[in-house]
Parts: structure tokens; sequence; C-alpha cells
């Protein structure tokens, strides 16, 4: 039999759901608009901010211990030509680690959602390997590799490949099966299944894993500087502290932030380009 109208989960559109305003709990639309959820923490960030160059004004604190965010900001401006330098390296292989981990996470979770007695044997590998420290890790990858870059990259990409791996794996596992055998049953081939029915399921939980990532990876590239590189927000942080620059070791901290922070967003952009179908659901759930 030729499959003539395959099923296509990415197109499926869910059925609209009434809610009536009343059902919802008192305060619950409060803050959840986009605009809040940006305002929101912004308006806490400047109030911490506040906090902190009050209590280093009032305390007299030594700077070399907390610098206040006015020294930092303006440390920070004044040196910004040496911490551009290192915040490109430590980009560099922040960027290139998570395209590796991404690459990797989705060619092993592909085959092991093909391959059971392959997924039951290398999937307790996988996360006895998760947790070796990064701290015993990366001075190994150093001694074999050496201390260019390439070294660091795969040292991020082993860091942020399980979490990516486990969830695309997950996803993909978990496709409808009526809808699977449906498609076999018109006589769609196990590669079709897979990119009409596994590949659009298991991108939800992909991006999932993808955002958790990069809520650690910059602190992966950051560490695999720490213990051999010649460039890098890590050599910059701790040069910085050996001549006792708080001022600068926040300045490099607040940068690190601001990099994971860009990371983290992008991924909802990353969402909302593959995703039209989560669009329309939630869409529909409002």
């Amino acid at each position: 039999m030729t499959l003539t109208a395959p099923y296509d989960a990415a197109s499926a559109t869910p059925p609209a759901v009434d809610r009536p305003q009343r059902d919802r709990p008192p305060g619950a639309s409060f803050g959840s608009g986009p605009v809040m959820r940006v305002v929101l923490p912004v308006a806490a960030v400047i109030v911490l901010l506040a906090i902190w160059q009050v209590a280093t004004g009032s305390t007299n604190l030594d700077p070399t211990v907390l610098p206040s965010p006015i020294r930092i900001a303006t440390s920070g401006w004044a040196a910004r030509e040496a911490i551009g330098t290192a915040t490109l390296a430590t980009l560099q292989i922040t960027i290139f680690g998570l395209l590796f981990a991404v690459a990797a996470a989705m060619l092993v979770a592909s085959v092991l959602a093909f391959v059971a007695p392959l997924r039951q044997t290398v999937l307790p590998l996988l996360i006895a390997a998760q947790s070796v420290p990064i701290i015993v890790l990366a001075p190994l990858v150093v001694i074999w590799f050496g201390f260019e870059a390439a070294p660091k990259v795969g040292l991020v990409a082993i860091v942020s490949m399980l979490p990516l791996t486990i969830a695309t794996l997950q996803g993909l596992l978990s496709a409808d099966p009526d809808a699977d055998a449906l498609m076999r049953s018109m006589g769609a081939s196990p590669w079709k299944v897979f990119l009409r029915l596994r590949i659009p399921t298991a991108l939800p939980a992909a991006i999932t894993g993808l955002r958790i990532t990069t809520s650690f990876i910059v602190v992966a590239a950051i560490f695999s500087e720490y213990v051999g590189a010649r460039a890098g927000l890590g050599i910059f942080m701790q040069t910085q502290k050996n001549l006792y620059r708080t001022d600068l070791v926040f300045a490099a901290v607040f940068v690190s932030i601001v990099i994971g922070l860009a990371l983290f967003a992008l991924t909802y952009l990353l969402e909302w380009a593959l995703l039209p179908w989560e669009r329309r659901r939630k869409a529909a759930q409002r």
C-alpha cells in the first residue's frame, strides 16, 4: 500500500480548549506576559545592585574584598579591550563546544532510539562518564591533547552532551505509539516514521535539554581555560585574582553571566522558529 497522506506530528494542530477566566487561580495572570517576564527580573537585578552599592558604600569595605557595582563597571569599562579579547576566546570555545555537543547528542540519541540493545548497553555508560568530575577530566584532556583550543572545545562538548542526549532520546521514544502503528500500517518505512513522527515529537524535549545545557556551558568553557589556555575569561580572571583586582574579576563574571543569558534567550528564539505547532498549541490553551 502506498502512503499517500502520512501522519505529520509537526502539522497536527491541537483542538482549542476553552478555559474560563474564573478557573484560573487568583493572581495567575500577573507577571505572565512576555514583557513582565523581562521587566520583573531586570527590576530585581536593579534592586540587588542598589542594595549592594549602598552596603559597600556605607560599610567602607576594602575593594579588594568586595568592590561596589559602580567600581566594577568603571574598572571593567577601562579594561574593555582586554575583557573583549578574553570574551571572544571564551565565546569561541563555548559556541563550537555547544555545536559539537548538539551534533553528537542528536547522532547518539538517534542511534540509541533505533537500537534497543545498544540503548540498554550504552546509556548507563554515558551516565557513568558524566559522573566523572570536570576537575579531574580537564587536566587529563590537557595532558593528552595539549593547550590548543580544540581540546577545550572537546571538553565542553563532552560535559554538555549528556543532558542533550537524554532529553532527545526521551523525546524520540515518547512518540505516539498509535500514530507509529498507523504510519507503519500504511506502508511507511522506519526512516519515514523517524522523520515525520519521532523527530517532531522529540524537538521540544531536545530544546529543553539545550536550555539546560546553556545554563552551565559557559562555566565549563571558563573552567577548561583554568587548567590550560593562552586566552579567555578563565585566564583573565585567574590573572586578575592574583593581582587582587577583584573588581575586574567581578567584571569578567558579569560578562560570562551575560553570555549565558544570551544563549539561554536564543533557545527561545530557536523554539519559536522550529516549533510552530507548539506556538499553535500554546495559543489554543490561552
